[in-house]
């Protein structure tokens, strides 16, 4: 499994027009082939932060993905969305257990 967590810093002035493209590009992903789970949400401690959690069953998944319109529509409009230096990380996952709470 890979997942991927991104923080993007957001330009408080174009926070709407991100968070539209955000719910776009969530709605579309969660419908493609090869996706586990693809969520985003504000930061609780920085409300002008976006942060995407992303589980993707393989790397051929995470590369479909990247191909898709709504992914490239969303880095398209990236650069002009955003305050600072957004950071991705990827994990390769062996393996998930659910915890009881």
């Amino acid at each position: 499994m890979i997942v991927l967590h991104a923080t993007f810093p957001i330009d408080p002035e174009r926070m709407d027009e991100a968070l539209d493209h955000a719910e776009t590009l969530v709605a579309e992903t969660n419908e493609e082939p090869g996706v586990i789970d693809y969520r985003a949400t504000r930061d609780v401690e920085d409300e002008h932060t976006l942060r995407f959690f992303e589980q993707y069953e393989d790397a051929a998944a995470l590369e479909h993905h990247e191909e898709t319109d709504h992914f490239q529509a969303f880095e398209a409009a990236l650069p002009d969305l955003l305050a600072g230096e957004p950071e991705v990380i990827r994990f390769e996952v062996s393996g998930a257990t659910e915890l009881e709470l």
